[in-house]
Formats: C-alpha cells, sequence, structure tokens
C-alpha cells in the first residue's frame, strides 16, 4: 500500500503535466497571447472595411463602410493613419449569403470641398433618390458633413459642391422617424474634432473636457424635405444615467465618444455610440428623437482593433448587430466588417455581445 498522501509516479506525472498546462494558460492570458475565437467572419476579406451603417432597401441588405487601406502614416490620437479616400458599398441577399462589393461608389477626388479623410458614412432613401452621407476633413482639415446622390442603393453618388451648412465634426447617422421625418446624428471627440464647436463656432484651440467637467454631448438636426440640409441649429443629444445626471468625462466607460446610431424597438428609441478610449458599444433609451435618452447599457464589449462603430438593424423578422474588428490585419487602422444576431430581454434592454468566445 502507498502512503495516503503519495501518488503512482505515472499518476503524478499526469497531474504535474496538468497543473503545468494551466499554470502555461494562465501566464498567456495575462499576457494576452491567447488567440480568442470570434463568433462571426469578415463579410468581405479582399479590401479592408470598418463602420458598417446596414440597411435594407427593397428587400435587400446594403452595407455603408468606410474603406481602410495602408497609407503609411504614424499611428497618432487623432486618427492620422486612418486615411480613407472612397467608398465601396457591401449588399446581399440575406444575412450569411454572399456578399457583393459594388465597387467605388464615391472617391474624394470627386468631393470638390473634401481634402482628406473620408470616414463613417450613412445613407437614407427618399422619394426614388439614394443619400450618402459622409465626413470629411476640407481643404483647412476642419471635417464637415457631406451629401452625395444617387438613383441606385449602390450608386455611383454624386456630391453636393459644399458640405451640409452648419455641419460639422464626423459619423453621420440618419434616421427616419415613424411621421416620416428625417434626423441627422452626428459627432466625435478628439480627432472628430467636436471639442472645437462647444459654443458653436470653431475653434482650433479647443480642448477636451477635464475629468470632473461634464462629457461633450452628440449632436442632432431635423433635416429639410430635400435632405440636403438642415431645418435647425444643430441641438445637444443629453444621454444621462438612471438619476437624469448627465455623464462626467470622467465617465468614460459610459459617455459618448464616437458612432451615433439610432433606431427603434417596441415604441422606443434606442441611442446607442461608441464610448472610444474605454472601446464599448453602449445604448441608452428615450421617448423621443430628440431625447433625453438614459443610459442602460452594454451593446457590444471591446473588439479587437482600438476603434468600435456599429450599427442596428432589424430583417426580416430578427435583428442584427453590424460591427468591426481588426482579425484580418491585426492592425487598428485596417478593419473588417462583421454582423452577428442581436436579441432583447422581454422589458426592451438589450442582451450584451461578445464579439469572441
Amino acid at each position: 500500500m502507498l502512503p495516503a498522501n503519495r501518488l503512482p509516479v505515472k499518476q503524478f506525472n499526469t497531474v504535474l503535466s496538468v497543473v503545468l498546462c494551466l499554470a502555461m494558460l494562465t501566464a498567456s492570458a495575462q499576457k494576452g497571447t491567447l488567440k480568442k475565437t470570434p463568433i462571426s467572419q469578415p463579410l468581405v476579406t479582399h479590401i479592408y472595411t470598418a463602420d458598417p451603417s446596414a440597411h435594407v432597401f427593397n428587400g435587400k441588405i446594403y452595407i455603408y463602410p468606410s474603406h481602410d487601406f495602408e497609407a503609411g502614416i504614424k499611428e497618432d490620437d487623432l486618427g492620422s493613419h486612418f486615411a480613407m479616400r472612397d467608398y465601396h458599398i457591401l449588399s446581399m441577399d440575406s444575412v450569411g449569403g454572399k456578399v457583393t462589393d459594388n465597387g467605388v461608389a464615391l472617391d474624394i477626388k470627386d468631393v470638390p470641398w473634401a481634402g482628406r479623410q473620408m470616414w463613417a458614412p450613412d445613407a437614407a432613401f427618399k422619394d426614388g433618390v439614394y443619400y450618402l452621407y459622409f465626413p470629411a476633413k476640407d481643404k483647412t482639415d476642419v471635417f464637415h458633413i457631406g451629401v452625395a446622390t444617387s438613383k441606385s442603393p449602390v450608386g455611383p453618388f454624386k456630391a453636393e459642391k459644399e458640405p451640409i451648412k452648419g455641419s460639422y465634426s464626423i459619423d453621420p447617422c440618419v434616421y427616419k422617424d415613424t411621421d416620416g421625418s428625417y434626423y441627422m446624428y452626428f459627432g466625435g471627440i478628439w480627432g472628430g474634432q467636436l471639442q472645437r464647436w462647444a459654443t458653436g463656432k470653431y475653434d482650433a484651440n479647443a480642448k477636451l473636457r477635464t475629468a470632473n467637467e461634464e462629457a461633450i454631448m452628440p449632436r442632432v438636426a431635423k433635416l429639410s424635405a430635400d435632405m440636403k440640409s438642415f431645418t435647425e441649429t444643430p441641438r445637444n443629444v443629453k444621454i444621462t444615467d438612471a438619476h437624469r445626471k448627465v455623464f462626467l468625462e470622467s465617465n468614460n466607460d459610459k459617455r459618448f465618444f464616437e458612432a451615433a446610431w439610432m433606431h427603434t424597438y417596441k415604441g422606443k428609441y434606442y441611442f446607442s455610440y461608441s464610448t472610444g478610449d474605454t472601446h464599448y458599444i453602449n445604448y441608452a433609451m428615450g421617448d423621443s428623437p430628440y431625447g433625453p435618452f438614459i443610459y442602460k447599457g452594454v451593446v457590444l464589449k471591446p473588439v479587437e482593433g482600438w476603434t468600435n462603430h456599429h450599427s442596428i438593424v432589424e430583417i426580416k423578422g430578427k435583428w442584427y448587430l453590424f460591427y468591426h474588428d481588426t482579425q484580418l490585419s491585426g492592425k487598428t487602422h485596417l478593419r473588417n466588417v462583421k454582423v452577428t444576431e442581436l436579441h432583447y430581454n422581454a422589458d426592451g434592454t438589450i442582451i450584451p455581445i461578445d464579439a469572441y468566445r
């Protein structure tokens, strides 16, 4: 008989191997070297795409993403390395089906007022015309939002000669309300320049908010009947906690950074957005397209890569989240768009999504 505190050599070696393996796995996890398994795969792999704004037009799915490429520009906090210069529109008949790249829909060389950096776009449809809304820096390096039109959802689009009057910053999202009105939500801090418009006029020297100051809010403006101008001066979109208290800049796991999106579900307005430096897609709910919106929680947990940008769309009775990560390249500025199903709880809150297993 062996003493109670001893194991046969073979069993001891087996236990030792398991212990060592677990120790190695723990060490790898702590170093961030374990490869996570994504829950979905890139929709296209021949080009880099990001910031997917998805829509259903005439029963077909169209995705309006940014088009990433390697410009050889050093990475910085202003996003100078995101040097996108055209748009490719993707389409598919159903989620999981074949995805078509419809080629260049709009190139920066065909936008008279634009200088560089065509960032995240969105699209809308009204009275037989498709509208592509896009941010770009003008010739003086100030971001504005432009609009281009086409008779086809995939373009080519013809840009207006000037950006939308009164527009600024980045990440336009255009939402059609139940009464047929259209609203544009927009804005992004840091490189998106929203902090430079605190007074309604551009101030190149304006600073970001300090930790104990109220966080900078996104903007919303109602669009005119021609879909090419605002009917009003852009307003702040108020996002609060459950006690109706506005977030401070120090609440950077909850406050707005960029990537506004609006959708409705069971009569409620859902304003979702990226927290930027903490990498969440969060959402808040309200009773009006103008808000205020009460913070409810997380839509999407952080993905691989620095940025996070999304859209939420109902397709054939199911809800989907379109988003991006850096699975293909491993580089922050070379991203790939993806899609996964989104689910709600009985009370209308969204079940948070982890993009990895």
